[in-house]
C-alpha cells in the first residue's frame, strides 16, 4: 500500500506543484519563501496521506495544507519582529504639530485621467514596485484586503494580529504607498 500513496503523492508533485507555487508566490511576494512553502506542504502530505479520507479533492486537501503553511509563515514573521525593528512610521513628517498637513506633503488632486490608471502598464509597474517596498506584513495586508477583498477578521486570523494592528497596518500601509506613487508617479515629471 506504501507504494501506492507515494505514486499518488509523485503525481500530485507533477500536478499541483506549478499551481501552488503561482498561489504562494502571490501571497508572500517572494518566489524562495513561496517554494519552501510547497516543498513544505508537500513534506506534511506525505506524513498525512495514509489519512488522507478523499472526501475532498486532493487539490482541495492540499491548497488547504498550503494555507496553512502561509499562515504560519506570516505569523511566525510577526512574532520574530520587535517594536524596535518596526518600520518607521509613514505619517511622520507629513503633519504638522497640530496635525494639519505640511505644503510639501499635501495629496495632489484626482486628475480626471487618473480613474484609468491601472490600464497603464507603466502606472501598473509602478504600483507594484511601490508595493514591494512595504514591509512584508504591511504587504500581505493591503493585498488580502483591497486586491483580494478578504475581510478585516479573516486578515487577522491568518496573521495573528488584533484588530487593532491590523487597522494601524492598513493606515500605515495605504500612507507609504501614497507617498511611494505621488513621489514615483504623480511628481515624477515635476
Amino acid at each position: 500500500m506504501a507504494l501506492d500513496f507515494d505514486q499518488e503523492l509523485t503525481q500530485w508533485v507533477r500536478t499541483y506543484t506549478k499551481e501552488m507555487l503561482s498561489w504562494a508566490s502571490r501571497r508572500t511576494s517572494n518566489v524562495a519563501v513561496a517554494e519552501d512553502l510547497v516543498q513544505e506542504t508537500f513534506l506534511v502530505a506525505a506524513e498525512k496521506i495514509s489519512s488522507f479520507r478523499r472526501d475532498s479533492h486532493p487539490r482541495t486537501w492540499l491548497f488547504g495544507i498550503l494555507n496553512n503553511k502561509i499562515a504560519e509563515h506570516y505569523r511566525n514573521e510577526s512574532r520574530m519582529q520587535t517594536s524596535s525593528l518596526e518600520p518607521e512610521d509613514p505619517a511622520l513628517g507629513i503633519f504638522s504639530n497640530a496635525g494639519d498637513w505640511k505644503p510639501q506633503s499635501v495629496p495632489l488632486p484626482w486628475q480626471p485621467n487618473d480613474e484609468h490608471l491601472l490600464d497603464n502598464a507603466l502606472f501598473v509597474r509602478v504600483f507594484e514596485e511601490c508595493l514591494a517596498e512595504l514591509p512584508q506584513e504591511w504587504h500581505r495586508c493591503l493585498t488580502s484586503k483591497f486586491i483580494e477583498n478578504r475581510s478585516a477578521e479573516d486578515i487577522c486570523q491568518e496573521l495573528g494580529l488584533s484588530t487593532t494592528n491590523y487597522w494601524q497596518i492598513i493606515h500605515r500601509a495605504k500612507l507609504k504607498m501614497r507617498t511611494c506613487l505621488q513621489h514615483h508617479w504623480f511628481e515624477k515629471d515635476k
